[in-house]
């Protein structure tokens, strides 16, 4: 058994943080959701991994995940030089698969428990492939599988107007290698790109044995800011909480039970109310951290207040007089009150940027 990550995709949805940084290493509780696939691929004792990146964010990619080591698993890097649809990065891994069977992950979804359960299902019996549904409330928006009385996948819609089921597709496949034969049947979509769902009604239309692993727990795709912020709430809902040794907590500041303190962290006569996580020599001063708040690394907060943000890496939140909430701020901003007449807003916004007040 191996491991497929496509981890390519220029992750649009979230401009302009994806200007400058791969939607993939973008961090859930502080930790880059392609760590977390990784993980639940290795938890799952599957070690050898390929991994599909392409374009610009191929190179920061490869240097950041780099062999593997750090989880203990061999990662192979597989390029795709165009968007050419997850079949088409099927397609050219088969030289990596070989004839094993092997797990494909989106490598922008979180979910809930791993694919242990799912790998064991597919392994003890002897279907051809298995996919991972969720009955979801706006299955318009995804994927979509019929099944059969037998309990077979019958047939795949891609987003359609009339679901015919609430069963979305979550971007988790097992595969034989019956799958190279598929991806190599049939055509370009009318957006010309190979469909992985083209590609399993290729299966299915020729009598392989797909079958469906409906999942229980929760699940999010990570495409849009609202989507991230939500599997940072669930994902720190889930934290176990933890202070390293080195941090500082002055007698001033409530950090309740439910907060994790990393490395070099500092509270400085300030509140913290959990779910949160603080990053590791980060600076919390005269300020208030609500719940469901993931502040990264060598970030500065300072005489304000943030509930429910995404805050990365050595940025500045510094004397705020309203509530910064329901944010993701990216690498190295700062948002600051500067405290000159007449009160008014003074920024410098990326393209395609949002801003609510």
């Amino acid at each position: 058994m191996k491991g497929l990550i496509l981890s390519g995709g220029k992750g649009t949805r979230l401009y302009p943080l994806t200007y400058t940084r791969a939607k993939q290493l973008i961090p859930v509780a502080n930790k880059p959701v392609l760590f977390r696939v990784i993980e639940s691929i290795k938890d799952a004792n599957v070690t050898e991994i390929g991994v599909v990146v392409g374009g610009q964010t191929a190179s920061e990619i490869m240097e950041t995940v780099g062999d593997g080591s750090q989880w203990g698993v061999n990662i192979t890097y597989i390029h795709q030089e165009n968007p050419d649809g997850l079949a088409h990065a099927v397609k050219i891994s088969q030289d990596f698969i070989g004839d094993e069977s092997f797990v494909m992950f989106l490598g922008d979804n979180v979910i809930q428990g791993g694919i242990s359960p799912l790998i064991a299902d597919f392994e003890n019996n002897t279907w051809n492939s298995q996919i991972v549904l969720k009955e979801v409330p706006n299955p318009t928006s995804y994927g979509v599988a019929t099944l059969r009385e037998d309990g077979q996948i019958e047939r795949l819609v891609e987003k359609p107007a009339i679901p015919p089921s609430n069963y979305a597709l979550v971007g988790i496949y097992m595969f034989d290698s019956n799958i190279f034969k598929a991806v190599s049947a049939i055509q370009p979509s009318p957006r010309g790109e190979l469909e992985i769902t083209d590609a399993i009604q290729w299966l299915i239309e020729n009598d392989y044995r797909v079958f469906p692993h409906i999942h229980e727990g929760w699940w999010i795709d990570t495409g849009k800011p609202i989507d991230m912020l939500e599997a940072n709430s669930l994902v720190l809902e889930e934290l176990v909480p933890s202070r390293a040794p080195d941090v500082y907590v002055d007698a001033n500041s409530i950090v309740d039970s439910r907060v994790t303190l990393q490395s070099g962290a500092r509270v400085i006569n300030s509140v913290i109310r959990g779910p949160a996580v603080i990053g590791e020599n980060t600076l919390i001063e005269n300020s208030y951290v609500g719940p469901f708040t993931s502040i990264y690394h060598h970030v500065t907060i300072q005489n304000s207040e943030v509930v429910r943000c995404i805050i990365l890496e050595q940025s500045s939140v510094i004397d705020m007089d309203i509530v910064l909430r329901d944010s993701l701020i990216g690498r190295k901003a700062t948002i600051r009150r500067d405290g000159t007449r007449p009160s008014g807003l003074k920024m410098n916004l990326a393209d395609h940027s949002t801003i609510s007040l």
